[in-house]
């Protein structure tokens, strides 16, 4: 399992900006698109980023803390 994987991330639509947005909370606060499939891509591809930015900077990952409700 990639450390990415740990970190709950989805894209809804927003009525308010008639744009999909995807989310993170754990570590980025959003992005949006008008495709949501190519968004979620992105969205992961961001993610990835930020985790490498962190380990290359000596930085200890943020714990997961927002989880799916099941």
């Amino acid at each position: 399992m990639k450390a990415s994987d740990q970190y709950l991330k989805w894209v809804e639509w927003s009525e308010e900006d008639q744009v999909y947005i995807g989310k993170c909370p754990d570590l980025i606060t959003g992005i949006h698109g008008d495709d949501p499939i190519q968004l979620y891509s992105e969205l992961c591809e961001i993610v990835d980023d930020v985790l490498q930015h962190f380990s290359l900077e000596g930085r200890l990952l943020p714990p997961p803390r927002i989880q799916p409700v099941i």
